[in-house]
C-alpha cells in the first residue's frame, strides 16, 4: 500500500484510515472459507462509536472460517485523495481491497447514510445495482434499523436481515459457502437464502402501483413467505457479546465501554421505532452485565462504563448492577453512566452513584413540552417527574441540564411549544431553589428536533410537518427561549424532511437516490455536506414528488411499503394505539399490564421480562 502511505500525510485525521489499532483482528485469508467487508457508512469516529459493529466483529471472528475486517466511509478529503490516484476503497485490517471480498455487509442506522452506500461501492469499484452482479462474488448485504423499511435501497441490496443479527448471519454466510462450494447461482442461492427466517430477499417481492401512485399489492413470487418476520435472540442472557473491543488509536464520539444492558422497552411512546422493533422485552442477568462490565473496562482500559439500552432504568436488578459497578469504578477512576435515564425512574441513590467519579450533568428527553402533547405521544412521564429528577441533581451538585424536545408531533398546537420555554424557566427556578453553590451559575440546554413518522410505529400514518412549518415553528421558539442560562438548539427542517422522504418510502425512490449522489450527495448527515437543492433536483429529474412520502397522512387501509415486513407487533395494535393518540388517552407501560402488542409470539413459550 504505497499508495496509502503517499496520501495520508495530505488528509485530516489519517489515523481513521491507517489501523493497526488494539485489539485489532488479523488473519491469513488464505485460513479462511469467507471474507467479510463490514462496512459502516459513516466516518471512523461515529462507526467505531456504534455498538452493534463490535458485537458482529467479534462475534464473526470468534468463528475460525470467517475474517470479518472493518471499512468506514472516507471523509471527502481522502476520497479525493483515493480518486485522484486510483486508489480503491480497503479495508482497515489487512488493507485488502473491497472487492476482494466475498460478502459486503452494510449497518444501516440512518436513513441519511444513504448516498454513502452508493459512494462505498463506488469507490470499492463494485456495480452500483444488484444486477449488475452477476455470480456469488461481491454478494450485497444489509442489517439494521433501516431495514424495518428497507425499499429504497433494493436496487443495490441483495439481501436484508431483518432484526437481530447474531444468529441469523451465520446461518446466511454458511448457506454462502455450501453455494459457492457447489456452484450454485445467484439466483438459486437467493432463493433458498429466503427460507431462512429474517431474511429478506427483495428480488421475489413484485410491487405494483394503482393510478394515483399509492401500492396496490406487494406479491410473493417463486413460493416465498408472504410475511418476513424479524429474528431475535430468543435468550439474551446467553447471547454472545465480546470479551474485547478495537481500541481506537483516536478520539471518536463515544470512546467508552458499553454493555448492552437489555433488549426491547416497557414504555410504548408512539414515536419511537426502536421501542417497536426491539419487543419483547429480554433483559441480562445482573452478574452477568456485571462480568461484561469489568471484563471489557480492564481489557480496554476506558475511563467510562455506559450501561447501554432503550430506558436503561427500567431494568429490574439496575440497583444491583449499580451497587456492585460504582465500588470497581471508583478504585480505578472509572466513571459509570446511564444515558437513557427516565425522570420518573431517577432517584437520589442512582444519581449519587453516578457522579462518584466525575461530577455530571442532567440529561432527559421530554420530547414534548405540555402533558396535553406527552400524553399523545404516550410518554407517560409528568412535569413533576422532570421537576423531582431535576430537583435531586441540582441539589447533588449538578451544574447542567440537557433537554429534547420534537417539533411538529401529530396534533401539537403553538401552545405546546409554548410549553417548551415554560418548562425550562421551570428548571431554572428549581436550580435557584435547591443549587448549593448558585455562584457557579447553571446551564439548561434546550435542543429541538423535527418529527419523522417511521415505520412500525402508531404514527407510521400520520403526515410530517414541511420545512417551512418547521421553520416556523422553530422561529416562533427562538423568540421565547431568551432566557437567563438557556442554549436553544433546533434541527435542520430540510435534514427532517429528507429523513421522512426515505423512512417512508418506496422502492422508486432507488432512481433518485442514483441521481443524487451523481449530483454530488453524500454525508447528508453533516450539515456542511447537506445539500437539499441537489436532491430537489434529482427527484424532479426522476418523476418523484417527494412531499407525497413525507408530508401526506396514510389512511388505515393504505397498503405500505413495508407491508411484507414485520417487527412482531401487530398493525391492528398499532393503528389502536394511533386512534389513542389522537384521543389523547395512554397506554400503561407493559409492566403495568400486558397491552397486546403481539411481539410476546417471537418468543415461542420463552418469558417476556416485561
Amino acid at each position: 500500500m504505497d499508495t496509502l502511505k503517499t496520501i495520508l500525510p495530505n488528509v485530516r485525521k489519517p489515523a481513521r484510515y491507517s489501523g493497526g489499532e488494539y485489539a485489532a483482528v488479523i488473519k491469513n485469508k488464505a485460513d479462511v472459507l469467507l471474507s467479510i467487508a463490514f462496512c459502516f457508512p459513516d466516518t471512523y469516529e461515529i462507526g467505531m462509536s456504534h455498538l452493534g459493529l463490535k458485537l458482529l466483529y467479534g462475534l464473526w471472528n470468534a468463528e475460525d472460517w470467517i475474517r470479518c475486517e472493518r471499512v468506514f466511509t472516507p471523509w471527502p478529503d481522502m476520497e479525493a485523495e483515493m480518486r485522484r490516484t486510483g486508489l480503491p476503497l480497503y479495508a482497515l485490517e489487512s488493507k485488502d481491497f473491497v472487492r476482494d471480498f466475498d460478502i459486503i455487509a452494510f449497518t444501516l442506522q440512518y436513513e441519511l447514510c444513504y448516498s454513502n452506500v452508493l459512494n462505498m461501492l463506488d469507490l470499492a469499484g463494485i456495480p452500483l445495482y444488484c444486477k449488475d452482479r452477476e455470480g456469488l462474488h461481491n454478494l450485497v448485504v444489509a442489517g439494521g434499523p433501516c431495514t424495518y423499511n428497507p425499499e429504497p435501497l433494493v436496487d443495490f441490496i441483495d439481501v436484508f436481515i431483518i432484526g437481530e443479527g447474531e444468529e441469523v448471519n451465520l446461518e446466511l454466510y454458511r448457506l454462502y459457502v455450501e453455494a459457492r462450494d457447489n456452484g450454485w447461482s445467484k439466483r438459486d442461492f437467493l432463493r433458498k437464502a429466503a427460507d431462512i427466517p429474517g431474511v429478506y430477499v427483495p428480488l421475489f417481492y413484485n410491487v405494483t402501483y394503482c393510478e394515483d401512485s399509492r401500492i396496490a399489492a406487494i406479491t410473493p413470487l417463486d413460493g416465498v413467505t408472504p410475511v418476513v418476520t424479524k429474528r431475535i435472540v430468543r435468550d439474551f442472557d446467553k447471547s454472545y457479546f465480546p470479551d474485547y473491543f478495537v481500541v481506537p488509536s483516536t478520539e471518536v464520539v463515544h470512546d467508552r465501554v458499553m454493555v448492552e444492558v437489555m433488549r426491547g422497552c416497557i414504555r410504548g411512546c408512539r414515536f419511537c421505532q426502536a421501542g417497536y422493533t426491539w419487543r419483547p422485552v429480554r433483559e441480562r442477568k445482573p452478574e452477568t452485565i456485571i462480568r461484561q462490565a469489568k471484563t471489557l473496562a480492564i481489557q480496554t482500559g476506558y475511563e467510562e462504563i455506559s450501561l447501554t439500552s432503550l430506558s436503561t432504568s427500567d431494568h429490574t436488578g439496575i440497583r444491583e448492577i449499580c451497587d456492585a459497578l460504582s465500588e470497581f469504578c471508583k478504585e480505578r477512576k472509572i466513571s459509570l453512566a446511564l444515558p437513557s435515564q427516565r425522570a420518573d425512574s431517577f432517584t437520589p441513590e442512582l444519581f449519587e452513584q453516578l457522579r462518584q467519579v466525575r461530577q455530571t450533568g442532567l440529561t432527559f428527553a421530554p420530547e414534548a413540552g405540555t402533558q396535553r402533547l406527552r400524553d399523545v405521544i404516550n410518554k407517560n412521564i409528568l412535569e413533576d417527574d422532570i421537576m423531582h429528577a431535576c430537583e435531586i441533581a441540582f441539589t447533588g451538585g449538578a451544574g447542567s441540564v440537557k433537554l429534547y424536545f420534537m417539533a411538529g408531533l401529530p396534533t401539537e398546537t403553538d401552545d405546546d411549544l409554548a410549553g417548551i420555554p415554560d418548562l425550562s424557566k421551570k428548571i431554572g427556578w428549581i436550580w435557584r431553589r435547591c443549587t448549593p453553590n448558585r455562584a457557579r451559575g447553571v446551564k439548561i440546554s434546550v435542543s429541538v428536533a423535527g418529527f419523522v413518522p417511521k415505520p412500525h410505529t402508531p404514527f407510521q400514518w400520520a403526515a410530517q410537518d414541511t420545512p417551512a412549518e418547521f421553520r416556523r415553528k422553530y422561529m416562533l421558539l427562538r423568540e421565547q427561549m431568551k432566557i437567563k442560562n438557556v442554549t436553544y438548539n433546533w434541527h435542520e427542517p430540510d435534514v427532517s424532511f429528507l429523513e421522512g422522504v426515505f423512512a417512508r418510502g418506496d422502492r422508486r425512490l432507488g432512481a433518485s437516490l442514483v441521481s443524487a449522489w451523481r449530483k454530488g450527495c453524500k454525508f447528508d448527515a453533516w450539515n456542511e455536506y447537506f445539500r437539499i437543492n441537489l436532491w430537489r433536483e434529482a427527484f424532479a429529474e426522476t418523476g418523484i414528488d417527494p412531499t407525497w412520502y413525507a408530508n401526506r397522512e396514510r389512511t388505515r387501509d393504505e397498503v405500505l411499503p413495508w407491508e411484507h415486513l414485520s417487527c412482531g407487533v401487530t398493525k391492528a395494535y398499532l393503528w389502536r394505539e394511533y386512534e389513542q393518540a389522537k384521543a389523547g388517552v395512554t397506554t400503561p407501560d407493559c409492566r403495568t399490564q400486558c397491552t397486546g402488542c403481539g411481539a410476546v409470539s417471537l418468543l415461542m413459550g420463552g418469558a417476556c421480562h416485561a
